[in-house]
């Protein structure tokens, strides 16, 4: 991104309220769930060994990916790693109950007493019982612009102008389909609901002329690195 991009484009902190926050006298305990490359666990990584994240620590790393970089990741820096074969749910499917697969990742994520679960890449929906077990202790990186309190079809850029609130997959391309200007990217506390949660931190991001795929995913990364980052310090406090 240019200087005059970054200054244009400040991102937002919000002030989302989340019960169930460890104690301050306390180390804030971090089960990071991932499916792909682990670039937002390596933010993370670099920031708790950096400083920029005292009294943090990742308690955790679950994989549902045999394959995934992000395992390479957590070995290197000796963080306990767990892979996970996951069965995905039908489409549309409502569950009473946790499905077996979440029943165990609720299990290793209570044995390895995390506070505050990180959806770092992770490509499967979690269940509303899942969720209900970790009310306000789940947060998702969207790479996307949602509403403030997560719900409602459109964001009001800093400029006054009003854009789709993009949800599900592949928001990226969808945003250069619609024209848009201007994207972005959400952490968020998730809910049953998909991309639907109150929205911690968020920053715009605009889109160049030539853009693709691929060029504006690279730049949103570098945003969501910073964003998931704010957004631990955040429930932090």
């Amino acid at each position: 991104m240019s200087k005059r991009s970054a200054e244009r484009f400040e991102w937002r902190i919000l002030g989302a309220g989340a019960p169930g926050r460890a104690a301050p006298e306390s180390k804030l305990r971090l089960g990071v769930l991932i499916s792909g490359s682990g670039s937002n666990l390596q933010a993370i990584i670099d920031a708790i060994e950096g400083g920029a994240l005292p009294g943090v620590e990742i308690a955790l790393v679950v994989s549902n990916n045999a394959g995934a970089f992000g395992i390479q990741r957590a070995l290197k820096h000796r963080l306990p790693v767990i892979y996970l074969p996951w069965r995905k749910l039908p489409a549309g499917s409502v569950l009473q109950e946790m499905t077996p697969n979440e029943a165990q990742l609720a299990g290793l994520l209570s044995f390895f007493r995390v506070d505050l679960v990180v959806l770092a890449g992770w490509m499967r929906i979690l269940s509303a019982p899942f969720l209900e077990h970790f009310a306000n202790r789940v947060i998702n990186i969207h790479p996307a612009l949602l509403p403030r309190e997560g719900r409602g079809e459109t964001y009001t850029l800093s400029s006054g102008e009003t854009i789709p609130a993009l949800r599900g997959l592949h928001v990226v391309k969808m945003a250069l389909d619609a024209g848009l200007k201007v994207t972005g990217s959400s952490v968020h506390y998730v809910i049953a609901e998909v991309d639907a949660g109150p929205v911690i931190c968020q920053q715009e991001v605009p889109i160049e002329p030539g853009d693709t795929e691929e060029s504006l995913h690279e730049r949103l990364k570098e945003v969501e690195h910073r964003l998931i980052v704010e957004a631990i310090r955040q429930f932090r406090r």
